[in-house]
């Protein structure tokens, strides 16, 4: 056996390196999770690779809490396809017409309130883009700006629950997903107030950045507004605060919130007269193009992290760490630098499920809240989506606004990075950000 020549560990360097090679050939991520874990697992210690995988693989599949991704993913398509957020878009532009800049706090507002609805980044950009970048090009608005403001306002679905995100990451790193997402809602509304205060201010600096409505944009009755406006926050505001307070305060389980918000967001469908057959055949197969993708990966994930444990690798790199006598907070900086990194090239997914259970060791071993550095890592994340050059938000607004040039979304979305980098800078050097809630709810 090759174990008795090289040292197992070392050889889990070599299986990741690899992996990541693999990866960014272009190789399909969950078969290659799988095919390099047989090999190296059977190279490492023999025949047990294959009950290891048995394990692995029923573990995923008897964890209940996975059972609401499906769930929540079907809820965010029924109700991105009842048309929602258009409704909520004109309502709040219309309302605040005769404020500069009201285009930009229209797309935060909704962005805030769709993030919580559906949790799928590429979903929001989209709609936000389709939504607001007409109204904006209309308006004379500074297209930098705008670009940053859609796309940073999109992202928020990877932070505020219920994001699918977190959902993935509580059974992989052993939390809680209802600590998860009381840990997420404060520096949710951070950023997004973060935001909103960057756009204020440039636009008090330079009026021209955001110009109040043209007159023939406006309104002609605020009363017909107000009740656009109703009818577009409170159907979907109450159907979130229900999935989501119930898991919040205890009265339901995860899955048992996603499945009531499912249904309900079949009725808001129903009710909004915006379901037919075609459409919920659309929406049940994209849940399950999605949901298969997340599903297998998870297993894949499981089995190839086993396997890396299993060769010993994580503890010898904890070791290797804890024997340099850094300061912990520099340790921490080189790990959501690396992070960072590498969501350029890679999604959340293969990030959460590969890299997150090789360094949860060395975050236990430093002595880190678990809980915080998770909304650490999603924090993280979501700014990698507004980062340069492969930032998959300005792909997805690209697509559905030609008009604009790439170079001035870059540059918009560059704006909004270096905000999303002092959010995160805050919750490092204040941990209550993300615990405070989680404290108050669930006290120790």
């Amino acid at each position: 056996m090759l174990a008795e020549l090289i040292d197992p560990a070392i050889l889990g360097f070599i299986l990741i390196g690899v992996m990541l090679f693999a990866i960014f050939v272009g190789f399909p991520i969950s078969f290659t999770l799988i095919f390099l874990g047989f090999v190296f697992g059977y190279l490492g210690f023999g025949h047990l690779v294959f009950y290891l995988m048995t394990l692995q693989f029923s573990m995923v599949m008897t964890e209940q809490t996975l059972a609401a991704v499906p769930l929540f993913v079907f809820m965010g398509i029924m109700m991105e396809q009842a048309g929602l957020m258009e409704r909520l878009f004109s309502a709040f532009q219309l309302m605040l017409a005769k404020v500069r800049g009201s285009l930009y706090y229209a797309v935060l507002f909704v962005s805030v309130v769709f993030a919580a609805a559906t949790g799928i980044v590429g979903a929001s950009v989209t709609i936000l883009g389709i939504m607001a970048a007409k109204s904006m090009n209309k308006s004379g608005y500074n297209v930098r700006l705008a670009a940053g403001t859609i796309t940073a306002g999109g992202t928020l679905g990877i932070l505020i629950p219920p994001s699918i995100m977190l959902v993935v990451m509580g059974p992989i790193m052993e939390i809680p997903v209802t600590d998860l997402f009381a840990a997420a809602i404060i520096p949710g509304i951070l950023l997004a107030s973060l935001y909103a205060a960057y756009v204020t201010v440039r636009c008090w600096i330079d009026p021209s950045l955001g110009p109040v409505l043209p007159v023939e944009l406006r309104a002609t009755s605020m009363k017909a507004v107000w009740i656009e406006f109703f009818f577009g926050l409170v159907p979907p505001a109450l159907l979130v605060f229900a999935a989501l307070g119930s898991i919040l305060f205890g009265f339901a389980t995860p899955t048992e919130a996603a499945g009531c918000g499912a249904m309900g967001s079949l009725l808001l469908a129903l009710g909004y007269k915006k379901l037919t057959l075609r459409k919920l055949q659309d929406a049940l197969v994209k849940t399950l193009e999605i949901s298969a993708l997340i599903m297998v990966l998870v297993a894949a994930s499981n089995f190839f992290g086993a396997v890396f444990a299993r060769l010993g690798t994580p503890m010898l790199l904890t070791d290797f760490l804890l024997s340099l006598e850094m300061n912990k907070y520099i340790i921490l900086a080189i790990v959501m630098a690396m992070i960072f990194l590498l969501g350029w090239p890679l999604e959340w997914v293969p990030i959460v499920m590969i890299i997150i259970p090789i360094i949860l060791p060395l975050i236990e071993a430093l002595g880190f809240n678990l809980t915080w550095f998770a909304i650490l890592v999603a924090v993280n994340l979501q700014t990698a989506w507004l980062s340069p050059p492969v930032a998959l938000s300005a792909y997805f607004l690209k697509g559905v606004v030609p008009e604009w040039d790439l170079k001035d979304i870059y540059i918009g979305m560059m704006q909004f990075m270096v905000i999303q980098i002092f959010g995160l800078i805050l919750i490092v050097i204040f941990p209550k950000i993300a615990l405070w809630l989680p404290l108050y709810l669930y006290g120790q």
